[in-house]
């Protein structure tokens, strides 16, 4: 299992990734990237949920797991705050934004390959764009209010 997850990186690593700019514009390509859009991106992608199993069990697998999503919260970190210098995203924590990001791309990268019928390329693409409008009008969540379950303050 090793030797294939080895090749499924060097593929996904070497493979051409989008690129329309900057700002929410590469927030949104590096998302698309991630997403299975294609037969190829798919099959990776089966192969990549097909494997987490393994990796909850296998100590050294699961590091290796942690580290990778780690890093791929960066990059869409560093993407987050680019887009938020130019004004195209809220005021906000980068990390925690692209946390949010990273989860919800891997949320619709599951029901994409359990559901392919209703989760087709242009709906996924379609949700992803939804999910980042919703972003351009949050709110710091650190500036809310929350009630309390009894209704208070």
């Amino acid at each position: 299992m090793e030797y294939a997850l080895d090749l499924l990186e060097q593929r996904t690593t070497s493979r051409p990734r989008r690129d329309a700019g900057q700002g929410r514009a590469a927030l949104r390509d590096a998302l698309l990237d991630i997403l299975p859009l294609t037969p190829e991106a798919t099959d990776s992608n089966r192969i990549w949920v097909s494997s987490w199993d393994a990796a909850l069990s296998d100590p050294d697998l699961n590091a290796d797991y942690a580290r990778k999503y780690a890093q791929s919260r960066d990059r869409l970190s560093e993407r987050v705050a680019a887009a938020q210098e130019l004004g195209e995203l809220p005021p906000g924590d980068p990390a925690h934004i692209a946390a949010g990001a990273q989860s919800f791309v891997l949320g619709l990268v599951v029901q994409a390959l359990f559901a392919p019928a209703a989760f087709p390329p242009q709906r996924q693409v379609e949700l992803l764009d939804d999910y980042l409008a919703t972003l351009t009008t949050r709110t710091d969540p650190t500036t809310i209010t929350r009630r309390d379950p009894d209704g208070g303050l």
